[in-house]
């Protein structure tokens, strides 16, 4: 079954002087301050498009992740991703880090690399960002 999430966006006054807030309206977790001040030099306690984006990615790439390793025989313990997203005026998402550690028992560090270069080209929001022109990946067991 397919599924629609959605968020809400609220924006006064100009780019450069104006401000707004994102709303998770779907989950209803959350109203975000957001500014082009956040989102171009300093995060001041707001959020921004890319740290979406990021948190978006992280959590996809983690969930494809433990799925592809769950369905080769090899669940894993735990999964920590972390996300960085390259923005840069007037030129846009320029590139994105993906930080992958994991607990998979019984899993060769060679297995793993390949299940996490997988999961990086399947999960739904790599496909939806492979406009980016850097995808890297830094993935190890621990």
């Amino acid at each position: 079954m397919a599924t629609t999430r959605k968020a809400d966006t609220h924006w006064e006054g100009s780019l450069l002087d104006g401000k707004g807030n994102v709303t998770l309206a779907s989950s209803h977790s959350g109203t975000f301050d957001v500014t082009w001040a956040s989102r171009a030099t300093e995060a001041a306690d707001q959020t921004s498009p890319e740290e979406l984006i990021a948190a978006a990615h992280a959590t996809c790439y983690s969930m494809a992740l433990s799925h592809g390793l769950a369905g080769a025989g090899t669940p894993p313990e735990k999964v920590d991703t972390h996300a960085e997203v390259d923005f840069q005026p007037g030129e846009g998402i320029t590139g994105i880090r993906l930080v992958v550690r994991a607990s998979v028992p019984g899993l060769s560090a060679e297995d793993f690399q390949a299940a996490a270069e997988n999961a990086k080209a399947n999960c739904p929001v790599s496909k939806a960002l492979a406009g980016v022109p850097s995808i890297t990946l830094d993935a190890a067991l621990v």
